[in-house]
Parts: structure tokens; sequence; C-alpha cells
């Protein structure tokens, strides 16, 4: 396990280095963060020279991702246009995140799991053929479709929940915002744990867990759900990194000041340094789910052995 580990890290560092030098490519080579500090007002050609070479924009693209680079693993993100740190940016708006995020996994676990193993133990029956329509509908409907309707219908119409989230974002006013993220993510944890159940349940091990007389209950939890959730457990750990950066519809309708905010504020001002820091974070993120997955599966499989 110890060697195996070391070696999914060793794996991860080519990984992200490509990944941050193409975000670092794509907001620096492709736009001027200098102009877009001024915004329509166009900068003296003294001024502007004089904050190129302040950040480093007079070198050439692979010196300026260096420097960068050097300064994050010092933990300088460097300065947002408004003159606050990115770091400090970072501080208030991942925790945020990070509670929605639970939040929504967690729904999108519990909920998406029992319907999933009610629908395959069930399969070809009433309850399956309406859990999978319900979960075609949803993942067929926009997030900013769902959230607003159900902003309106919970926050507004019925009053069971805020319409809006407070800027210290308590976790009792981030159920309805995580179960708006959650809803997709949702349908295909539902659908692929229907799957996986259904099949498995023809399985030999399980019609020999049967024929041993074990309790209906032990086999499904013990025998059949715990082989069942791999691709479940797949798909939730990728998920997790899809969920913190795609949080931006989201954390808008319910005006929350998470990543998504920031990163959404980043874009609409051109704010580079913004834009890359959280990126280079999410793509962190992104890596330690993938590697958390990885060292699941043997927990879930006792068959699965890492060399």
């Amino acid at each position: 396990m110890g060697r195996y580990v070391i070696r999914r890290l060793l794996q991860m560092i080519p990984v992200f280095i490509g990944s941050t030098f193409l975000i670092f490519f794509m907001v620096y080579a492709l736009g001027d963060p200098v102009a877009a500090m001024f915004g329509d007002r166009a900068p003296d050609p003294a001024t502007a020279a004089q904050i190129r070479r302040d950040l480093y924009l007079d070198e050439p693209l692979w010196k300026q991702y260096l420097h960068y680079m050097g300064q994050i693993f010092q933990g300088n993100f460097g300065t947002a246009f408004n003159g606050q740190s990115v770091t400090e940016l970072m501080a208030s708006a991942f925790p945020v995140t990070l509670r929605l995020t639970i939040v929504a996994i967690v729904i999108e676990m519990a909920v998406g799991i029992v319907l999933g193993v009610f629908s395959g133990l069930r399969r070809g029956r009433d309850i399956d053929t309406t859990v999978l329509v319900l979960s075609l509908v949803v993942v067929s409907i926009p997030t900013f479709v769902s959230g607003y309707l159900l902003q309106f219908v919970f926050g507004v119409q019925w009053g069971w929940a805020a319409p809006s989230v407070a800027p210290e974002a308590p976790l009792n006013e981030l159920l309805l915002p995580g179960l708006v993220l959650a809803l997709v993510s949702l349908a295909y944890v539902t659908r692929l744990t229907r799957t996986s159940i259904a099949e498995n349940a023809r399985a030999d091990y399980v019609r020999t867990a049967v024929a041993k007389g074990l309790p209906r209950h032990r086999v499904i939890t013990r025998h059949l759900l715990r082989n069942s959730l791999i691709p479940v457990v797949t798909f939730i750990g990728t998920d997790i990194g899809a969920l913190m950066g795609g949080a931006i519809v989201t954390e808008r309708i319910f005006n929350i000041h998470g990543v998504g905010f920031q990163l959404y504020q980043g874009v609409l001002r051109q704010n580079s340094p913004t834009v890359v820091g959280f990126v280079t974070i999410l793509v962190l993120v992104f890596l330690l789910a993938n590697l958390l997955v990885d060292l699941l599966y043997a927990v879930l499989d006792p068959r699965i052995r890492y060399a």
C-alpha cells in the first residue's frame, strides 16, 4: 500500500504541472492582465511597462510560469486587482464551498444510493420505472432552472428555507443550495447504483450467500451493496472536485461567497491571479480525490491488492 501511494503521488506531479501550465497559458497568454486592471481607461505606457516588470509579465511565458510556481510553493498566490491577496480570498471562500460540497455529497450519497438499491432490487417493477423516469427528468433540467425554481418555492412561497444565504453561510442555510448542487449528481448515483445492484444480484456469490441461509439484510449490505458501490465511489470521488468547481451557478443563485463566486468575479473582471490561484487549488482537489477513491477500492473489495 505504501509503495502504491508513493507511486501515485509521484504520478500526480507531471499531471499537476501540465494542468497548471495549461491554465496559466490560457489566462496570461490569451489576455492582457495589465489592460484588465485599468478597465476601459487606456493606461499610460510608462506605467503599464512598470507594472509588467513588477509582475514579471515582460518575461517569456515559461519564465513567468516558473516564477509563479516558485511563489506558490512559498504560499504566495499573488494579489488580486483590488489589493487583497489571493490567499485571503481562498481562506474566506474555500471553507464556505467545502461546507456546501459536504452537504451536497451527503445528500447525493444518502438519497441516491437508497433509491438505487430499492430500484435495483425491484428491477422491471413500477418503482424501478418511476425512479428511472424521475432521474432522467432531473438530469435533463439545468441547474439554473432547478435552482431558481426551488428557491422560489421553498424560499419565497413556503418560507421553509432562506432564499439567500448569509455571508457566514451557516450549515442550516446551505441545505437548499446543497440539494440544488447535488440534484444532477444524485440522479447519476441513483442510476449507477441501480444498474450495479441489478447486475450483481444475479452473481454467484449472492446466490451462494442466499443458499447458506444468511438473512436478507446481511446479503444486501455485506455482499451485494459492498461490491456494487465500486463504480458509485468512483463517480463520487471525481464528483467532489466537479461540485467545488461547478458551484458557480448555485452560489450565484443563493448569493454564496464561495469558490464559485470568486471565480465568477475573477473571470468577469479578468482578475488573472484570482482565476489561476483558485483553479490551481481545484486541480489539487481533483488529484487527491482520485487518489482517495483508488485507496477505497481495497476497502470495498478485499480481492483488490496494491502492488
